[in-house]
This record gives structure tokens, C-alpha cells and sequence, in this order.
């Protein structure tokens, strides 16, 4: 976690033990959100009103897919090299609803856009995919998985959290529907906070399958005879959090702003090519793609013969960080 962050949650903790509500008051919460709707606007490339902050990547997922609620007759089209976050909100509307879920069967540990693109068909209400696979770091074609979605009257989603921050994001220019992101990984923020990214066309036709007291557009009347959801992605927040999270996420988002995200993806790539070149002169097999246009910072191996847990418990202890995931060994 970026260390300025580190500051903002501390500061904030500390604040609260000492004066309770008496700073921490409904201006002061008002400030929290409006921080990071900036911060996260401004890593999107789009309006503030644009986004909705969460405590996790699943809950706001989850809220969106009970919003869109696919019906019988319908199919949602992912993925089988998913984490499993990013389908399990799906699934359980689907059984709910009667809709069929499409995952893609790829062929081995790579993604074929073909195998994904032939699903999707007109009764396709949602594609809904990671734009870089967790377990060997490849990137997708989101603009070419929007147009094949939107071709066919289907919503694009995306689960950017091994993306965001590590990788340059115009959600206008991919042509996203949604894009909700976790926190803790290249945005090297803290736990318990989240974004997403609504299209506009999508504010006032989607209802949030999670509602309390921030989903009325004046929260702070209290009253319960009514409900007006806010005219903008802002009707996905509905809940208190962790406040001092969201702070501690802007800042983290400030820094790598400044440090230029694109920079950053540039330095990675460098990396993880001398990673890759020592790997193979001890003859791993490399597993994650090394052409730009679908590699990441992720890089994914394995050695013949070797259990990958084993090797990734080892090299822990030896202080190099690494992950065992579907069989492989991921550096990242």
C-alpha cells in the first residue's frame, strides 16, 4: 500500500477515536465520496458523477448484476479462466432468473477471442470479463468485446481490478458499459474500498440491487416514505463504509496520476521482460502472452516436473513473492 494512503486511513482513525462525530460529521462524509469520485474520474478519463464508490469490488458487482437482471431466455457470456468473483454474482441472479450463463472453454491458459466473441448473440444480455486474466496476466480486446456486445443489444462489463493503475484505462474510448475495480492491487490502496465506472445511458434505466440510506438523492432527511435515487452512478452507494478508505484510495490514485500511469505500465513491461528472460534460461515454460498488444504486468510460468505450490511456498520464504493460481507460478 502506497504510503500516503497509509497517512489518509491512519489520519482518519486517529480523528475519529479522538473527536468522534464532532469532525466526522455529514459534510465530512459528503467529502470522503467527492474526494475519490475525482480521483477515480480523473484515472478514468471521465465526469465525477460517473462513479460509484463501494467497500469491495464484490459488492458493487453484485449490485449491478441484480440491477441489470438478465431474464429466462437470456444468457450471460464470460469466461472460464475467470476469478470467480466476477462470476458468482451472475450465476446467482441467473438461477434466480431462469438466464443461462456462458462461459467460454479455453483452450488451455489462453484466451482465443473467438471462443469468447461466438458465444455472445442476440439473446446475450451481458458480457462480463476481467479485461487482464488474474492467473496469466493476458489483456483483452475490451474495445473489440464492446463492439461484439453492443452489436447484438448486450452490456459490456468489466472487472479491471488487475488492470487499474498498472495500465492506462479511457473507459470512453474501450467503450465500457460498467468498470468496477478492487483497490489493493496496482491502485495500491487499501482494503475495503471500491470504484465503478457507470455509463451514462445506464444512470436512470438501472435500479441497484442494494439500497439503504445514501441511495436517496437527499440522504440526509432520513425519512423512510420515500425513495429517489440519485440521476447519476451515485445510486450504486447506499451504505456507510470504512470512510477513511476512500481518502486513503485517493491518494494512492493521486500518486500514480502523478507518476503517469502510462509510465508506469512502460517500467513494468521492462521488468517483467528480465524476469522472463532469466525464467526461460532455466527452462520455464512462459505462459502469459509477450506481444504488446495482449501481455500485461503479470507474468505466469511453470517448470516441468515441479509442483508450483511447492516452488511458490519456497521462493516465499526466500522473500520473492509469488502466487500459485490454476497450476501456474504468477509473478506480480
Amino acid at each position: 500500500m502506497y504510503s500516503g494512503a497509509e497517512r489518509a486511513v491512519v489520519e482518519w482513525m486517529h480523528d475519529l477515536a479522538e473527536n468522534g462525530t464532532i469532525h466526522f460529521d455529514e459534510a465530512a462524509e459528503e467529502r470522503a465520496f467527492a474526494t475519490l469520485h475525482a480521483s477515480a474520474a480523473r484515472l478514468f478519463s471521465c465526469p465525477p458523477e460517473e462513479i460509484a464508490v463501494g467497500s469491495s469490488a464484490t459488492e458493487l458487482l453484485a449490485s449491478l448484476a441484480w440491477a441489470v437482471a438478465p431474464t429466462a431466455g437470456s444468457n450471460i457470456v464470460s469466461t472460464g479462466l475467470e476469478f470467480p468473483s466476477t462470476i458468482y454474482p451472475w450465476a446467482r441472479v441467473a438461477r434466480h432468473t431462469g438466464a443461462e450463463v456462458r462461459l467460454a472453454d479455453m483452450k488451455g491458459d489462453y484466451h482465443r477471442a473467438d471462443d469468447l466473441i461466438g458465444l455472445i448473440d442476440p439473446r446475450t444480455a451481458v458480457v462480463c470479463v476481467s479485461d487482464v486474466i488474474y492467473s496469466t496476466g493476458q489483456r483483452l480486446d475490451v474495445a473489440g468485446l464492446a463492439e461484439a456486445a453492443h452489436r447484438n443489444g448486450a452490456l459490456l462489463i468489466i472487472d479491471a481490478t488487475q488492470s487499474a493503475g498498472g495500465i492506462p484505462i479511457d473507459v470512453g474510448a474501450l467503450g465500457v458499459d460498467a468498470l468496477i475495480t478492487a483497490s489493493y492491487k496496482w491502485l495500491c490502496g487499501p482494503f475495503g474500498v471500491a470504484v465503478m465506472y457507470l455509463a451514462p445511458h445506464l444512470h436512470e434505466r438501472l435500479e441497484p440491487g442494494l439500497v439503504g440510506f445514501r441511495s436517496h438523492e437527499q440522504m440526509w432527511d432520513l425519512r423512510a416514505d420515500r425513495l429517489k435515487l440519485p440521476p447519476n452512478a451515485h445510486r450504486f452507494e447506499f451504505s456507510t463504509m470504512a470512510y477513511g478508505c476512500a481518502p486513503g484510495l485517493a491518494s494512492s490514485i493521486d500518486y500514480l496520476l502523478r507518476l503517469d500511469v502510462g509510465r508506469i505500465f512502460s517500467r513494468n513491461k521492462t521488468l517483467a521482460d528480465l524476469l522472463i528472460e532469466g525464467l526461460r534460461e532455466r527452462n520455464a515454460e512462459i505462459l502469459s502472452p509477450t506481444d504488446d498488444g495482449a501481455r500485461s504486468s503479470i507474468v505466469a510460468t511453470r517448470f516441468a516436473d515441479m509442483d508450483v505450490r511447492i516452488l511458490a511456498e519456497r521462493l516465499n520464504k526466500a522473500g520473492i513473492v509469488v502466487s500459485a493460481r490454476r497450476g501456474v507460478l504468477r509473478f506480480s
